[in-house]
Order: structure tokens, then C-alpha cells, then sequence
């Protein structure tokens, strides 16, 4: 009797499934090798062979990876390393961590810091990066610009002085972001948060 793959089958699972198989069979056939049980795994399968299995996880997930919505690079949650960031006198935080939500030119941003004191404080803002000033806030206005996908460039101003600028920068590798203020005053590293499977 055949079993049926899941709907998205994972083929480093199926690898670990063959080699616990492989202890089974060794068990009467000290000769058996890891092909025999691949083989003996994809007929349970209902495949003739384990290439032809292989195929066939190979062709779902490729259909499942284009079908799934592409994340923006800045996506996710950011946890600040203090030991590498230069802090303004006036903001010492203890800790930080920041969450971006990127949809098409907008971006949702929580951020949550333990100041020096050990006070909780949290905020939540809504940029729109279209190059464009938004009033956000006690009378300013940000203007927020992308410069590619890795860079993202804000302009602070109240009656019509600028009042600050920010530069998001996107490590490479997408594992780094480095958020500059005002020319440099203030220079915070975040790492992208590790995300956790079971």
C-alpha cells in the first residue's frame, strides 16, 4: 500500500526518512546500502525510483517558491547590538529592537527600546516612500525616499527647516542594518532577528 507525499513535500526530511530507513533493512540485509532504501522509500511513495521521487519535490517546491510573494529586504524584526552602534548622549538605550513591514512604497516600523532608566517605550510609524513629504507628527513632515532595495533615505523638517536625516542601510548579505542619524551623531547596528523552526 502506497503512502501520499504531503502537499509540500521537503526532500532533506525524505533524505533523514531513507537513512532511518536504511537502519531497518541493515537489520536483515547487512548489505543493504542508502540506495537501496531511497528506492524502497519512493515506491512507498508510489514512485518507481528515488531520482523520479526527487523530480517530483523538486518540481513542487519550485512551484511553491514562485507562487510565494517575494519579502522586501528590510522585512522583519531587528535587535540592536549595542556593543556596535555609537548612541547619542541623549539616547542610551539599554536595548532595542525594530520591525519592518514593507507594501509596495509604504513601510510600517515598530520599534521597541529600553531606555537608560529601564522604561519601556514603544512606537509604531507608517512611511510613505515616494519621495514625497507626509506629515507625521507635532507638525512634521518626512520625506522618505528608496535608493534601490538596500538603502532608504529620510528627510525630517518643521516649517520648512530640515530638523533631522536618517539613512537605512541593508548589509549585502541582508543580515546587518545600519541606521545613521543626522550625518553620523548617532550610528545604530541592528542583526536580523534569527528566525526560529521546529
Amino acid at each position: 500500500m502506497s503512502r501520499n507525499l504531503p502537499d509540500r513535500p521537503n526532500l532533506e526530511y525524505l533524505k533523514k526518512e531513507a537513512k532511518r530507513l536504511l537502519v531497518t533493512l541493515r537489520r536483515h540485509d547487512t548489505a543493504a546500502q542508502l540506495s537501496d532504501a531511497q528506492h524502497a522509500l519512493a515506491q512507498e511513495y508510489g514512485f518507481a525510483s528515488w531520482p523520479k521521487m526527487k523530480a517530483h519535490v523538486d518540481a513542487v517546491s519550485a512551484v511553491a517558491a514562485a507562487a510565494a510573494p517575494v519579502a522586501h529586504p528590510f522585512d522583519g524584526r531587528w535587535v540592536a547590538n549595542v556593543a556596535e552602534s555609537r548612541r547619542h548622549p541623549a539616547n542610551q538605550f539599554q536595548r532595542a529592537t525594530i520591525t519592518f513591514a514593507v507594501t509596495g512604497d509604504t513601510v510600517a516600523v515598530d520599534d521597541e527600546s529600553v531606555d537608560e532608566t529601564g522604561r519601556l517605550q514603544r512606537n509604531r510609524n507608517i512611511v510613505v516612500c515616494d519621495g514625497t513629504g507626509h506629515t507625521i507628527a507635532n507638525g512634521l513632515i518626512l520625506t522618505a525616499t528608496w535608493r534601490g532595495q538596500r538603502v532608504l533615505e529620510t528627510v525630517a523638517t518643521r516649517n520648512g527647516q530640515v530638523v533631522g536625516r536618517g539613512r537605512y542601510t541593508l548589509s549585502r548579505d541582508g543580515r546587518r542594518l545600519r541606521i545613521t542619524a543626522n550625518d553620523g551623531d548617532q550610528v545604530i547596528v541592528f542583526d536580523r532577528e534569527a528566525i526560529v523552526t521546529q
